[in-house]
């Protein structure tokens, strides 16, 4: 074998012992290797290096702690952005079947200023909120739709009032500023119908996060802002990231989490857009006059700090914010017809949309 021919074959052998390590190194954690006691060590640029056992609490329902019973491997290979989107689909579909059996609605499929959107009009829909509507921003990552559903049937059945959930292009085909330029020509589509005083604007997870992103943008145009905003697990600041996206993943502590990277996060819709520009970061941008504004989320939500921090921007802007953090669940555990919590967060923000638009 000549000298090439063996720097080959070496290569070869070494790339496959560093696949068969990577591969190895990815298996998810048994029982036998949990950690058993907390530890904890801080390095010296104050990085955390620590375990923790945590108990399910006994505070929140006996359905929540049967669901966040349920084990999820902590590595596995990285899923594609096909393989997410097929997921959320079917997830949204069978969320549309089991919200529908709690809140029965009549939903149509349509387009709004050229945007697609869902119309979901509660059973029962009485005179006196005919002239009124929501505006639903769903969740998803901004790469998928795994909300547009989940978000807006059991608020239209609660609140008793038409919801409008538009599908904004999505990442990374479309990033930042498409999903809000969409949302913005949605909203001002609506305004020749319904009066500013009559819409809500709110959304869950990405969702909640163009809410704000939306809010700002109608503001910097000089258009009049709806009569109150819903903001449930968002953010406001793409350049920094708070201390639950280290701590926490999807499901809390379950499932797969990498260490947090020191760069903006989700690059594929940041794009090349100046992160603390103050549309797609709203805690830069002058936040005073905003319309009162309902900010939910969770005890083990991957996006806590980035709700209580634009909680905290808003109301030291002046604004009539208001802040609840339920205990334990994580991210948009409210779109889970199966948990007591959820129903009672549903109709928690559906009660604060009616109340801001009776005045």
């Amino acid at each position: 074998m000549n000298l090439f021919a063996r720097s080959a074959s070496l290569l070869l052998s070494l790339a496959s012992a560093i696949v068969q390590a990577q591969i190895a190194a990815a298996q998810p954690t048994t029982a036998a290797q949990a950690p058993t006691r907390d530890t904890s060590y801080i390095d010296a640029q104050g990085t955390a290096h620590v375990t923790r056992i945590v108990p399910v609490p006994k505070t929140i329902s006996a359905e929540a702690q049967r669901s966040l019973s349920r084990q999820e491997p902590d590595q596995g290979p990285p899923q594609s952005l096909a393989e997410r989107r097929q997921g959320t689909d079917a997830y949204t579909a069978h969320a549309r079947v089991e919200w529908s059996r709690l809140c029965p609605n009549h939903l149509v499929e349509d387009k709004i200023a050229d945007v697609p959107v869902r119309i979901v009009t509660p059973e029962g829909l009485p005179e006196a909120n005919r002239d009124k509507v929501l505006l639903d921003l769903h969740g998803g990552g901004f790469n998928s739709d795994s909300g547009s559903y989940t978000e807006s049937i059991p608020i239209a059945a609660y609140s008793k009032i038409k919801v409008v959930a538009a599908l904004y292009r999505l990442a990374p085909e479309h990033p930042f500023p498409a999903a809000v330029d969409d949302s913005v020509a949605v909203y001002k589509e609506l305004l020749k119908t319904y009066k500013p005083g009559h819409i809500v604007i709110y959304g869950t997870s990405a969702g909640a996060i163009l809410t704000a992103e939306v809010a700002a943008r109608l503001k910097q145009l000089g258009l009049q802002l709806p009569a109150a905003l819903g903001i449930f697990s968002g953010l406001g600041d793409f350049s920094r990231s708070g201390d639950s996206q280290a701590l926490y993943g999807l499901r809390g502590f379950s499932g797969h989490l990498d260490p947090p990277e020191p760069e903006p996060h989700d690059p594929e819709y940041v794009a090349a857009t100046d992160p603390r520009d103050p549309v797609l970061s709203p805690i830069f941008s002058d936040l005073r006059g905003m319309p009162p504004t309902l900010f939910v989320t969770s005890g083990r939500d991957l996006l806590l700090s980035g709700t209580v921090n634009l909680h905290r921007a808003y109301f030291n802007a002046g604004v009539d914010a208001r802040l609840v953090v339920f205990d334990a669940l994580p991210h948009a555990f409210w779109c889970d017809p199966t948990l007591p919590e959820a129903i009672e967060a549903n109709h928690m923000m559906a009660d604060f949309f009616v109340q801001q638009l009776r005045k």
